[in-house]
């Protein structure tokens, strides 16, 4: 079992303070990631199928492509939102284009009770009830609800293993992962690191060819 607490606010995010540290989240151990110039000509197949590089390189929304794929709804499991401060998190050193004091999510994505994405943002504090008011809601489903106009800006492909992860999605791995900025109004709104589950093989097809 994942041994992660969720911490979340009884009081709007502007109220929190760090206390102690945060509960970590899970970051991949990697056995490769991508440079700039493949983010953007992509891999050759027989390392990512065509379907899976859609999946993760492309602007679209994972949790729309995880309901249409699996004809479920996308829905999530809140596991943890932290206030981490000024604190980089040990994340991609994009985070220090989100601008603080910042807060943490983390979530499983299910769809028909099936774990298919593990996902983690940084927000700004003082944007977390704008933006994310209902705290049961995908992040796509919140923002499109508000009509928010954004840019998916892809930053990093990843390659690699995690224990809590493989526990979670009940496969060994290694795990396909990315990491990228939401823009909106030419500013950075939120970053975002998910993971995908190799059981969506059942529906795009075998990861390399």
């Amino acid at each position: 079992m994942i041994a992660l607490t969720a911490t979340l606010p009884l009081t709007p995010p502007a109220s929190f303070s760090v206390v102690s540290p945060p509960p970590g989240w899970h970051q991949l151990d990697l056995l490769w990631q991508s440079d700039d110039r493949q983010i953007q000509s992509g891999l050759p197949h027989h390392q990512l199928a065509p379907a899976w590089q859609m999946m993760l390189l492309g602007d679209g929304s994972p949790t729309r492509y995880l309901q249409l794929l699996t004809g479920n709804p996308t829905q999530i499991d809140l596991i943890d939102m932290s206030a981490i401060g000024q604190t980089s998190d040990q994340a991609p050193p994009q985070i220090l284009q989100i601008p603080g004091p910042r807060v943490r999510r983390q979530v499983w994505l299910t769809n028909g009770g099936e774990r298919t994405a593990y996902a983690t943002s940084w927000w700004e504090q003082s944007h977390v009830d704008e933006y994310l008011e209902n705290r049961s809601l995908p992040i796509w489903a919140s923002l499109a609800k508000l009509r928010t106009e954004l840019y998916r800006d892809v930053q990093g492909l990843y390659y690699g293993h995690s224990e809590e992860i493989s526990a979670a999605f009940d496969h060994p791995g290694p795990f396909w992962g990315r990491h990228y900025l939401f823009w909106h109004h030419g500013q950075p709104l939120t970053m975002i690191y998910e993971v995908f589950s190799p059981k969506l093989e059942k529906y795009l097809g075998p990861i390399s060819l």
